[in-house]
């Protein structure tokens, strides 16, 4: 029998902690009631001894405590000086502390602004440092300026930094970070000299370090639900533990001196793999067991779980909203409910290993995966085939893995040989990956949303209570009957949604804007021939774009910079394309790119103004870069900017359309000033999407009727800013957007001057 008595307050707590934080003025009186009927519940339970009002009373005080936590944190998240910053927009000086290793490039990372305007404060932020060129380990203290952004209430982070200058490191690590950061160096060196997708994977699969996994590789294990290898959980932290243990057993050695060893090593354990949500919650549930054998006590799951979710959430209320901690908590109850019943179930047929072998994986992707529809709207198919085929080598590639990073700095060849031998299993995971991502049907459509997390999740339980239950022949008959007909109306409605949007879609569509998560992919076409802008992050997206809009091969591809969500997907049209107009290099692996692509079949040549060609009956021209860049860096201000707009008689029946890129507001300006006669255009292309860094003067200017913004749902640079959909309102441009919109394609309408815009998730919307 589980013990439920525990886990109803913690899910309790954690729903009215997703409630409340929504709306951060209502913690207070959620706490101030919660208290209230907690006080009056525990005097009903002491008068009246019924344990339904007992527990009731817990449940109340478990809401009272987190509430209060979140009530008294609440304030110190929003300052008076970061506030104002958010809403002038003005530049402030700050001095941030990093919670999250920096990488060399652009990517964000966490960190807590300790200091801004002479007040001493603590809030996290998200920062974004596109002029960093060095790494940057956990615990250094920079001074930085820049422009702040709010998040949303419910969001762990209480504000996005964009840095305007290079920060300065002013403190170093203290020892105890440093070192876990120096071994974390040393393996991810060590593991990249060893060849292909298994050196890249085996850091991730041991210390949960995916820096050097490649957006295709990263594509793949999420495709093939495999990405959880990678984020060290519960399972890390049983191996460790399971063997500090048995080793100290094996020696002799007490028992709390082996409990003790057990904490001291978890301790250094996270401190090597960094405090992530799961992390945490792993983490937390090894040191109650640990507690538990100290004291000779029996140990159950789910109340272990149960005490670890809660003092996680007292800890810190918004990891409520953290999809990373809900999946780590959702996958370790689904082990700890379904794990064993499915085996069970599954051993009449196969062999109890084998059966065991499926149930697993299988218990942790039917508990997750309504969580994941909120994420991505699609199922894995393969997934549970794929963790069969991959779980068994992942505690091989860890242990291997850990002991390789731990040695390196005291005996390199023998850690050399270590990683060596741990390439093994870590490739094995990764050609599982490549090998079912690669399959037809490898990620199939889901109702997106609340809905469609609600209606999966109806399905799992009806479906598991067919099989599962102990109830009569004739229940679960009516279980399996109406899980079927769900699922059938769910792939009649899906199927239909489809359909109705194919046959909706303008056949003479001349622009696309491909949804491809957060980045660029669109694509022009003009009697026949197809130019693609920008690739997006990952292939198998771009491929999923050209698939349905038919487009078998590219006259023309253009990458406007070599940001990673502009020219990621690139792969996916290698020896596809006529020719390939690129920026200036920033980077080596821009050149590495660029002989790809010449290695491919397909020959780049790298553009600057002036250059121009026909597509179709559309003529291209290259409006910037400038031939001599002068002081514009590549990267974002040299983004490769085309117009198109029609020739000969296609001059009035065809749209115009401008691609900027990642051009912020002075190159803006600058390309402004360099094209004088740049004007009116029919469709624009949101640069940067739709960051705050623009030129309002450009969207004056090019006046477009629609603003293409490529950006991906609920992302963490906030795009797109408000301040750039107030610039678009006020000049009368409609903003389309991939997020909330889909795949939108833009057609010539039937008069002079009008046009049609479908979008994939609403339908038809006609202008002009």
């Amino acid at each position: 029998m589980i013990d439920l008595r525990l886990a109803v307050p913690a899910a309790a707590a954690w729903l009215a902690l997703v409630i409340g934080l929504q709306a951060p003025s209502g913690l207070v009186p959620i706490a101030v009631g919660a208290w209230t009927a907690a006080a009056v519940a525990l005097v009903l339970a002491v008068w009246l001894r019924r344990s339904v009002i007992v527990l009731t009373a817990v449940v109340l005080g478990a809401v009272a405590l987190v509430a209060t936590s979140a009530a008294v944190h609440e304030p110190g998240r929003h300052p008076t000086v970061l506030a104002q910053a958010a809403r002038s927009h003005h530049v402030i000086a700050a001095t941030i502390v990093t919670t999250a290793t920096a990488m060399p490039g652009d990517k964000p990372f966490g960190a807590t602004l300790v200091s801004a305007g002479g007040r001493s404060l603590e809030v996290p932020i998200l920062v974004f440092d596109a002029l960093r060129q060095r790494r940057i380990g956990i615990g250094t203290t920079l001074e930085l300026s820049g422009s702040v952004q709010a998040t949303e209430p419910a969001d762990e982070r209480s504000y996005l930094f964009f840095t305007t200058d290079t920060p300065r490191v002013t403190s170093a690590p203290a020892w105890w970070l440093a070192w876990p950061d120096g071994l974390r160096q040393g393996f991810a060196r060590t593991s990249l000299s060893l060849p292909g997708d298994g050196g890249r994977l085996l850091p991730g699969l041991s210390i949960g370090d995916t820096a050097a996994v490649t957006p295709e590789l990263d594509a793949a294990m999420k495709t093939s639900a495999l990405s959880h290898l990678t984020a060290v959980s519960g399972a890390n932290c049983a191996v460790v533990i399971g063997l500090v243990l048995a080793a100290a057993r094996a020696l002799g050695v007490r028992r709390g001196v082996r409990i003790a060893a057990a904490l001291a090593v978890l301790v250094g354990f996270v401190l090597l793999v960094t405090p992530e949500p799961s992390v945490l919650r792993a983490a937390v549930m090894a040191a109650l067991v640990l507690g538990a054998l100290a004291s000779g006590r029996p140990t159950q799951g789910i109340p272990i779980l149960s005490a670890a979710v809660l003092a996680l959430l007292v800890q810190d209320p918004w990891l409520a909203a953290s999809y990373g901690f809900a999946l780590s908590v959702l996958a370790t109850c689904g082990l700890l409910v379904l794990a064993r019943p499915l085996a069970a179930w599954l051993s009449r047929w196969v062999p109890l290993g084998v059966a065991t072998a499926v149930a697993i994986p299988l218990a942790a992707q039917l508990a997750c995966q309504p969580v994941l529809i909120l994420l991505t709207p699609t199922l894995p198919p393969y997934g549970v085939v794929a963790n069969t085929l991959a779980e068994p080598a992942a505690p091989l590639a860890t242990i291997l893995g850990l002991l390789a990073c731990l040695v390196v700095p005291l005996a390199p060849p023998l850690g050399h040989l270590l990683a060596q031998v741990a390439w093994l299993p870590s490739a094995w995971i990764a050609a599982v990956a490549r090998f079912f991502a690669g399959l037809p049907g490898a990620r199939l459509p889901w109702i997106e949303g609340l809905a469609g997390c609600l209606v999966l999740a109806a399905i799992t339980v009806l479906a598991l209570a067919a099989v599962l239950a102990t109830a009569r022949v004739a229940f679960r008959r009516w279980m399996l009957i109406s899980a079927g007909a769900l699922l059938v109306g769910v792939v009649a409605i899906i199927g239909g949604v489809q359909v109705a949007g194919t046959l909706g879609r303008p056949a003479n569509w001349q622009i696309a804007d491909c949804d491809i998560g957060q980045g660029d992919a669109m694509l022009v076409r003009s009697a026949g021939k197809v130019a693609l802008v920008d690739t997006g992050r990952h292939p198998a997206l771009l491929n999923a774009c050209l698939s349905t809009l038919g487009i078998t091969r590219v006259d023309l591809l253009v990458l406007s910079h070599f940001d990673i969500d502009h020219v990621g997907g690139t792969s996916a049209v290698f020896g596809r394309a006529d020719q390939a107009l690129v920026g200036p290099s920033d980077r080596p692996e821009a050149d590495a790119l660029a002989r790809d692509l010449a290695a491919s079949g397909v020959p780049v040549q790298q553009v600057s103004q002036g250059a121009s060609g026909v597509l179709g009956d559309l003529r291209w021209r290259v409006v910037w870069p400038l031939a001599k860049l002068g002081d514009v860096p590549p990267g974002n201000p040299a983004s490769v900017t085309v117009l198109f707009d029609g020739v000969g008689t296609c001059a009035d029946g065809c749209l115009s359309s401008l691609f900027t890129g990642d051009l912020g507001e002075d190159a803006q300006n600058r390309m402004l000033r360099a094209n004088p006669w740049l004007g009116q255009v029919d469709v624009i292309e949101v640069s940067h999407h739709g960051s705050a860094d623009q030129s309002a003067a450009l969207y004056q200017r090019v006046d477009a009727s629609i603003g293409l913004i490529g950006v991906g749902l609920g992302n963490s640079y906030g795009h797109p800013t408000s301040r750039l959909l107030d610039i678009l309102a006020s000049v009368g441009t409609v903003a389309a957007r991939t997020d909330l919109d889909g795949l939108v394609l833009v057609a010539p309408g039937e008069k002079p001057g009008s046009f049609v815009v479908w979008k994939q998730k609403s339908g038809v919307g006609r202008g002009g």
